[in-house]
């Protein structure tokens, strides 16, 4: 598995610099996705809506609205 490319703008064009978390989505070439963001499982696991379990492997992971904003473009419509 491979990053074939990122989905939106760079972190910098978003106006994220060094030291500051800094949000990214990628396209792998098994046609996923990778996230990259900040770990939020513990303060959201009991919050999450009925029927929705995490594998011990699963992580929920916050990214910034602008990240996701951005890479709409980028997102395939199937």
């Amino acid at each position: 598995m491979k990053i074939v490319r990122r989905m939106g703008d760079a972190p910098r064009l978003r106006g994220c610099g060094s030291g500051e978390t800094c949000p990214d989505i990628f396209e792998l070439s098994d046609s996923n996705f990778a996230v990259v963001g900040t770990d939020a499982t513990d303060s959201l696991r009991g919050r999450l809506p009925q029927g929705v379990t995490l594998d011990p492997g699963e992580r929920v992971v916050v990214i910034t609205r602008a990240t996701m904003v951005s890479a709409k473009r980028d997102l395939p419509d199937a």
